[in-house]
């Protein structure tokens, strides 16, 4: 099985860039998009496309328009599908999708991000302090879940190019990184890590000064399993070929 993660920037951009082209070549079975910047009654050729793939297509934009939003694209229909969280302002902006399949359940998240200044910081330190508890609480009725997107923080100074010179950056904070270990103990597997222990692999690069020509990148996007989906990894690639947004997919192979 092949489980995608992918920040689009924009449904819409990536599309006029053979995204769907693309997507057909990978066969994957399921795709997570973050930042998907569009809700589906704008995107009627784009939602066409996606069925002719032969996948079951589910949104949660945020309700600003071109902002944020997820969705998940699957060829085995869900047993359940959860819009959002819950918490009200987080579910404004389109953060989280859950789709609940037979024997594990796969989340779609776009975590904010405080690079646009102290307030954005401040909503990203809210947002990780509730996610916590929710994932507490949600795995006691899913302990099978795989919780895929952009999570906006590098973990270890070898998921970012310039560990020094970003060390005031947000999304590589010291609180950031703190969490992230935090949640990874408390039961998550990193599940590229798992497999590659080498640096310079990277998810996210800047539009400014030729950054992805250089490799000069953020390892922010992530599949994080729960332990009791260890036996199902197979394996974890980088897809930095792929060139329909600033960041580039993740791919996960898990066993049947």
């Amino acid at each position: 099985m092949k489980i995608i993660s992918y920040n689009v920037n924009g449904i819409r951009s990536a599309s006029t860039k053979n995204f769907f082209g693309w997507l057909q070549a990978t066969d994957a079975d399921m795709v997570c998009l973050q930042e998907v910047k569009a809700m589906p009654e704008q995107i009627p050729e784009i939602i066409a496309l996606i069925e002719q793939l032969g996948y079951h297509h589910y949104w949660f934009p945020a309700e600003k328009k071109g902002y944020s939003g997820v969705a998940i694209l699957t060829r085995i229909k869900p047993l359940h599908v959860e819009y959002g969280c819950g918490e009200e302002w987080i579910d404004r902006e389109g953060r989280i999708l859950r789709a609940d399949f037979e024997d594990f359940s796969l989340m779609s998240l776009y975590m904010p991000s405080g690079s646009s200044g102290d307030e954005r910081q401040v909503k990203k330190y809210a947002f990780m302090k509730f996610f916590d508890g929710y994932i507490d609480e949600l795995r006691q009725a899913y302990p099978n879940l795989i919780i895929s997107g952009d999570y906006n923080i590098c973990h270890t100074p070898i998921d970012i190019h310039n560990p020094k010179s970003n060390a005031n950056s947000s999304g590589f904070l010291p609180e950031e990184r703190e969490w992230m270990d935090l949640f990874l103990k408390r039961g998550f597997i990193d599940t590229f890590r798992h497999f590659t222990k080498d640096p310079h692999h990277y998810t996210w690069w800047s539009f400014r000064a030729g950054s992805r020509g250089k490799n000069l990148g953020w390892r922010i996007d992530y599949h994080l399993a729960t332990e009791p989906m260890l036996p199902r990894l197979k394996k974890v690639s980088i897809l930095p070929d792929a060139v329909h947004s600033d960041h580039c997919p993740v791919l996960l192979e898990l066993n049947v």
